[in-house]
């Protein structure tokens, strides 16, 4: 088929027109959540233009088979492989097995995704399914030399590789550059760069999951259990591998490593990195305390495709600032859109023309290197271009497989769900004023009641600049 996807491939460091190794079919891989929190709105952008990427792939034509992995054991918090084990972290946190923590927090990831209708992944494997794969793959690593036993624990020894540094084009003092001054320094190493790959000492006494191995009783590294998902359900060659920035250095570099040395020769050709979310502070991140999450973001009246919206006008490779006022204007240029759309007659002739004009204007959007703000434009162009209301419908149905904004329907629910009757509406408004009168007296506390009194009933109020909006939750 024709190859006409060309994004920014991280390992050349260039536009690269999108070639899979078998014709029309496409190996893609990336990397999922450590379940040991809810996902913060950060995470979900990388996750969202993820999204878009496969469903463009299938769009143009691709047969796309997706593989995630879920993360519940040996991901460690430093960028050195010390710190604290993210999992156990979450058990105390919460006073819960690690395994209660992981299968609480993977359902809570999906409910986001399912919010942002973010596809759920062909495959979805959790680290703990695989230890025999692990050990397999070690075993061999040590066989070939490219792996060593130091101290207990099985390293990866990266001197044995003339380009270890290949994705992320830095030198080894550059990217220890950074590296937390409070993180210990792991003395059975060769060299800094080395990885654990199967641990038997660490200072997790009480870690909870273990399993026999031939070195110990132990728990896996975090990098190599991506290597091997992908390696179970994709076979030797991977088209393309996706993640946020925040992987490039050590998790991917450190899985290009360990795969290549394996296999004996190139594993994954294209590789695709969303850029951070960032806030007033900074990268945003689960370590400052309040995170933003896509429940509070619902508690605060927002639309959780709003937010997707709002990913869309930016792009994937370039940091995106939050804030509450940009996501204001996200939200009511969403509403003022799913209304329009959902005012389309969408009975009628089809200009058929038209259709395959925008559509091509569409692909040519998102195959430049995944332009989702030019592919919006073009939904906006065509809802202005004089074209009947059904062909209209049928291209707002066509870029929403892409686009996945409940275009068809958002206006549609959104109304029904609106629906009070006069006596209720009456209760509504008299608190809103009340909440009003409260505010002017300085009576925060009470104005904070009504608002909990309202949602109790369900009922979501947001302060805008036009004044206060109410609508129905969605729980």
């Amino acid at each position: 088929m024709e190859n006409k996807m060309f994004f920014y491939n991280t390992a050349s460091k260039r536009l690269e027109r999108f070639v899979p190794k078998q014709d029309g079919k496409v190996a893609m891989y990336t990397c999922g959540p450590t379940v040991y929190h809810y996902a913060h709105i950060g995470n979900l952008r990388s996750y969202i233009m993820e999204d878009v990427l496969e469903k463009t792939l299938r769009y143009i034509g691709y047969d796309v088979k997706r593989v995630m992995n879920i993360t519940d054991v040996g991901h460690l918090s430093s960028d050195a492989d010390t710190g604290e084990d993210k999992m156990l972290k979450g058990a105390k946190r919460e006073h819960k097995t690690v395994m209660e923590i992981a299968g609480f927090y993977t359902d809570a990831f999906f409910d986001d995704c399912g919010k942002l209708n973010i596809k759920r992944p062909d495959v979805v494997e959790p680290a703990t399914n695989c230890i025999n794969d692990f050990i397999r793959v070690i075993r061999r690593l040590l066989e070939k030399e490219y792996a060593y036993e130091s101290g207990g624990n099985i390293y990866f020894d990266t001197s044995k590789l003339d380009e270890y540094y290949v994705l992320s084009n830095q030198s080894e003092k550059e990217l220890l550059v950074g590296v937390r001054e409070d993180v210990e320094e792991d003395g059975n190493k060769k060299n800094k760069s080395d990885f654990v790959l199967w641990f038997t000492k660490s200072k997790f006494d009480d870690q909870e999951l273990k399993w026999e191995s031939p070195w110990g009783l132990g728990y896996p590294g975090w990098h190599i259990e991506c290597s091997c998902i992908s390696m179970k359900h994709l076979g030797e060659y991977l088209d393309l591998h996706c993640g946020g920035v925040d992987n490039i250095f050590p998790h991917h570099t450190n899985e290009i490593a360990q795969s290549e040395a394996y296999l004996g020769h190139e594993w994954c050709k294209y590789w695709f990195h969303v850029n951070h979310l960032n806030d007033e502070s900074g990268k945003m991140s689960k370590s400052n305390g309040d995170f933003l999450t896509v429940a509070l973001l619902e508690s605060k009246g927002y639309e959780p495709l709003a937010y997707r919206l709002f990913c869309l006008q930016s792009h994937y490779r370039k940091p995106l600032k939050f804030t509450y006022e940009a996501l204001d204007n996200m939200e009511a240029a969403y509403e003022k859109l799913t209304k329009r759309i959902g005012a389309l007659e969408k009975e009628g002739e089809i200009d058929e023309a038209k259709f395959v004009e925008y559509r091509e204007r569409f692909e040519t959007a998102l195959c430049d290197d995944l332009n989702s703000s030019m592919a919006v434009t073009v939904l906006y162009d065509m809802l202005k271009d004089g074209m009947s209301d059904a062909t209209k419908y049928a291209l707002a149905e066509s870029f929403d497989q892409v686009l996945s904004l409940g275009l068809l329907t958002a206006h549609a629910a959104k109304a029904a769900g609106q629906e009070v009757d006069a006596e209720e509406e009456r209760y509504i408004l008299a608190k809103i004023e009340e909440r009003k009168a409260a505010k002017k007296e300085k009576n925060f506390a009470r104005a904070d009641e009504i608002r909990a009194e309202l949602l109790e009933k369900g009922i979501v109020l947001e302060d805008t600049r036009e004044g206060v909006k109410w609508k129905k939750s969605n729980s």
